[in-house]
């Protein structure tokens, strides 16, 4: 009883102050805060009296009672949305009902690479600001389990992009989206598939799409290296890809690979075991995932780098053993 008096004084108070124009001068007044910024936590479910208060408790010098009959009186306290807020020093009461009825959360955002194989989202999301490592202490495999899914290896299945997200929030939930945004991309891909294609599932595509994103940055070769595998495929040659080759390698890779390290027999060596890997080597974007799936209508089985991001592609091998020569050895 004595807090609803409270309140009603209190918004009488704000309406008097209203005809005296005081309430105008109090709504425009920056509130005290003890540093530059201010971190507030609104939750799901909790009400507007209870806002007001823990405006008040983290910091922000203000009468609780008062900015909840403001909240009140403005209308806009049920409008109030949940979330991790900051607030800036020079903040009003009247910008903070704002900030809070259109849900301006304090947002941060991690960059995940096109090309990053597993291990390297996760570190990237290790250093993420204010992002919650909920995941650090676990395997690979036990990640997949908490994202529902169970014994599917994580390459591949995450699509690199910019995820946004509030300040404390879990990197459970980036990487969920992350997963759910390559389910899309994936499915997309695989409707606009080419009747010429050899893949069989959209699985296959995925992998398909992994290797080119890591053979090739150049928008103009991503189809033709496509169709160079696709024609490998076809007639039953290996893939021959060094990058499934250092994949397979893992940490054991130091960045230069060697003759003998073609000849190490993984589960991703191209070059001694036929068809595609056994899972994808790399998270691959839209444009890798699309080139997978319509591969440029050539016949070519070989290809070498030009030294200017290109490739030279050739049909035959008397061809590219002309393009090594002229592109790779100066003769």
């Amino acid at each position: 009883m004595l807090r609803f008096l409270k309140t009603v004084f209190l918004l009488g108070l704000l309406a008097a102050l209203a005809g005296a124009g005081g309430a105008w001068w109090w709504l425009q007044r920056p509130m005290g805060m003890p540093g530059t910024t201010v971190d507030l936590s609104i939750e799901p479910g909790m009400l507007p009296r209870a806002v007001a208060q823990a405006v008040a408790d983290a910091g922000v010098q203000v009468h609780p009672e008062l900015l909840y009959a403001w909240f009140r009186v403005s209308g806009q306290g049920r409008a109030i949305k949940a979330g991790s807020y900051e607030l800036e020093r020079g903040i009003t009461p009247r910008r903070l009902l704002d900030k809070l009825a259109r849900g301006e959360e304090a947002l941060r955002a991690v960059t995940l690479v096109e090309g990053f194989n597993f291990r390297q989202f996760r570190a990237v999301m290790a250093k993420g600001e204010q992002l919650k490592p909920d995941t650090g202490q676990l395997t690979d495999a036990e990640i997949m389990k908490l994202l529902g899914r169970e014994g599917q290896h994580p390459e591949g299945r995450f699509f690199p992009d910019t995820y946004t997200y509030a300040k404390g929030s879990s990197d459970v939930a980036v990487l969920r989206r992350a997963l759910r945004a390559m389910d899309k991309r994936l499915a997309a891909a695989w409707a606009q598939r080419s009747p010429q294609s050899v893949l069989k599932t959209p699985d296959d595509a995925l992998v398909m799409a992994s290797i080119v994103e890591k053979e090739t940055g150049k928008a103009g070769d991503r189809t033709l290296i496509s169709a160079v595998f696709h024609n490998r495929l076809r007639v039953g040659m290996p893939l021959q890809t060094d990058p499934t080759v250092i994949y397979g390698m893992g940490a054991a890779f130091d960045g230069n690979l060697r003759k003998a390290d073609l000849q190490r027999d993984t589960p991703w060596n191209t070059y001694l075991r036929g068809g595609l890997p056994p899972t994808p080597i790399a998270m691959p974007g839209k444009a890798a995932l699309l080139a997978a799936v319509q591969p440029a209508p050539v016949k070519s089985l070989y290809f070498v780098a030009k030294g200017d991001g290109t490739s030279q592609f050739s049909d035959s091998l008397d061809e590219h053993n002309r393009a090594v020569n002229k592109y790779q050895r100066g003769q």
